[in-house]
């Protein structure tokens, strides 16, 4: 079992930046991947970014150049950077890994205001 505990979120203006945090628990050895998803009211969970324990990334199209993932494998954490903040970014954003299975964050949302 792996436990994801998110901290950061909140609301800002738009052109505004914020930092999520997550940190990893549990049965954690040898865990590649880890990331951020995101959901909007109506809409379905899409991946935000990603990064492999190596620090590859890869970001979605509607987020690159914006936000930043980083990593520290030491202390099992996982961060989102985000700047340049735009109203269609608000939505919950999930801490993500997968070791056998896909484990989820309890979630924290993001309200980006016009």
């Amino acid at each position: 079992q792996v436990q994801l505990v998110e901290s950061g979120g909140g609301l800002v203006q738009a052109g505004g930046s914020l930092r999520l945090s997550c940190a990893a628990s549990g049965t954690i050895v040898s865990i590649k991947n880890m990331g951020w998803f995101r959901q909007a009211p109506g809409k379905q969970r899409e991946l935000v970014a990603k990064i492999s324990s190596g620090g590859v990334t890869i970001y979605a199209d509607t987020v690159k150049g914006r936000f930043t993932i980083s990593r520290d494998n030491a202390k099992n954490t996982v961060d989102l950077q985000m700047n340049s903040l735009k109203p269609e970014d608000t939505a919950v954003y999930y801490c993500w890994t997968y070791r056998r299975n896909n484990y989820w964050g309890q979630g924290t949302q993001v309200t980006v205001s016009s």
